[in-house]
């Protein structure tokens, strides 16, 4: 990726202080310094507040925002900003890289706020001009004393999308009751993904469960490893089991394992029984044979005969 040059000019790289009372900003009870997006900003306006920044634009756009900082404390505070691209870690967390991300450029990377005072901090994003279309999921972090804040920043590089998953390495543990399973997100588009569980045994239906949303926000390109409980498999069965993924924009996917669940402690005890009795048998069998294969003794009387004529 080709150097990106700050799309902010030297002069607004100062920090935009705002000296207004901690209520506005509306700091939370504990008295904590809060982070979100500046009213009236980004590509779609909110006054009313927004959860995230959302920045939509071509290739080679610079688009920009603003953080807002807020210190209701009575002391003053020093926060370290840094932009970085966002993924989802193994288990579907939402999580940011250690880098700093490139495309975004803020206005200080480090801002002192006052007491009882709120900053609101400029930054920009260059969308380099290869850049594929789809999301970027990236955050704004600031962190101090060990504390560190996030908030979602959604880049949408315009031009096609598209929505597509698989679900992969569908199996089931049956020591622990879960059936695991990865998902892919194969689009360029964040997916919601949703969950229908279908389970089908030689003695009749397993499990059924209808879609239901996950607690994942699956970025493009990742790959996470789920589980989905199963707390009374079958004793005895063969079964099938089935897992149908949706998402929105078209996005659909199947992935299926089949599972055998034998009771090996009755089974076992039952094979022991079995194998006492054919060993019994055979060994009567055995014996039954040994006294029919001896010769029989000959009678009294020519026992005595055939003694006689020997003596002759």
């Amino acid at each position: 990726m080709r150097p990106i040059r700050p799309a902010l000019p030297v002069l607004a790289l100062l920090l935009c202080a705002l000296s207004a009372p901690a209520a506005q900003a509306a700091p939370p009870a504990s008295g904590e310094w809060t982070a979100a997006p500046a009213s009236g900003g980004g590509t779609r306006p909110s006054a009313d507040g927004r959860p995230y920044f959302y920045l939509e634009g071509a290739p080679g756009a610079v688009l920009q925002d603003t953080l807002s900082l807020s210190n209701p404390s009575g002391t003053p505070l020093t926060l370290r900003l840094r932009g970085a691209a966002a993924h989802n870690t193994p288990d579907g967390s939402f999580a940011v890289r250690a880098d700093p991300d490139p495309w975004i450029t803020l206005a200080a990377p480090e801002v002192n706020i006052p007491a009882r005072t709120r900053a609101d901090v400029p930054f920009s994003v260059t969308v380099p001009a290869g850049a594929q279309p789809g999301d970027h999921p990236a955050a704004l972090v600031a962190t101090t004393g060990g504390r560190a804040v996030g908030v979602r920043l959604q880049v949408r590089v315009a031009g096609p999308t598209l929505s597509a998953l698989t679900v992969e390495s569908v199996r089931v543990d049956r020591g622990r009751h879960v059936i695991r399973y990865a998902l892919v997100n194969r689009g360029n588009t964040t997916l919601a993904p949703r969950l229908a569980v279908h389970a089908d045994g030689v003695f009749g239906r397993a499990v059924e469960r209808a879609a239901r949303p996950l607690p994942v926000e699956l970025l493009p390109g990742q790959r996470v490893e789920l589980s989905e409980p199963w707390p009374h498999p079958p004793a005895l069965d063969r079964v099938d089991v089935r897992l149908d993924v949706t998402a929105e924009g078209g996005a659909r996917a199947s992935g299926s394992a089949e599972v055998s669940f034998v009771p090996w402690g009755p089974v076992a005890g039952v094979g022991l029984v079995l194998l006492g009795g054919a060993a019994a048998a055979w060994t009567g069998t055995r014996r039954r044979r040994a006294r029919r294969a001896e010769p029989d003794e000959p009678l009294l009387e020519e026992r005595e005969l055939a003694q006689t004529g020997a003596l002759q």
